[in-house]
């Protein structure tokens, strides 16, 4: 359910990453992979005005939501959820059927959105060799899929 004005969503070219590797780093999230060329990036707005930013990378019919972070004044209002919408939205357009993710922190707010723990031998080879996989997320993050 959507509240207040729309969400839109920019896709951001790789020269205009330096303010979202910003925001991922005070977030505390990996930023070492934001400048490659496999991850696709979003700057979410709301009224003109930056709420977030979140990221895909799509591997056949898999995918892998990443980086995404509402900016801090705006957490609690539902920007979090109405972001992750798109991006399923935009793994589907892309031929993704499942979408995965690694958390430290929020598995309840993803598990509210329809996301189930998933264990580490169970995602696929392409996703697992991905950088926030293979080395930049700590193997004590949790693993969640979706299908979408």
């Amino acid at each position: 359910m959507q509240h207040g004005p729309p969400l839109f969503a920019q896709p951001l070219a790789t020269w205009e990453r330096d303010g979202l590797k910003a925001t991922l780093a005070r977030a505390g999230l990996p930023v070492d992979d934001v400048g490659g060329d496999g991850p696709l990036f979003w700057r979410f707005e709301r009224d003109d005005m930056p709420v977030g930013f979140a990221g895909i990378e799509v591997h056949g019919s898999d995918a892998l939501l990443r980086s995404l972070v509402t900016l801090p004044p705006l957490r609690l209002q539902g920007i979090g959820g109405a972001m992750v919408e798109k991006m399923e939205v935009e793994a589907r357009a892309r031929g993704a059927r499942a979408i995965y993710l690694l958390t430290e922190t929020s598995a309840d707010f993803f598990a509210g959105l329809g996301y189930a723990p998933c264990a580490r031998d169970r995602v696929p080879a392409a996703i697992a060799a991905t950088a926030q996989f293979a080395r930049l997320c700590p193997a004590s993050a949790t693993v969640m899929v979706k299908p979408i």
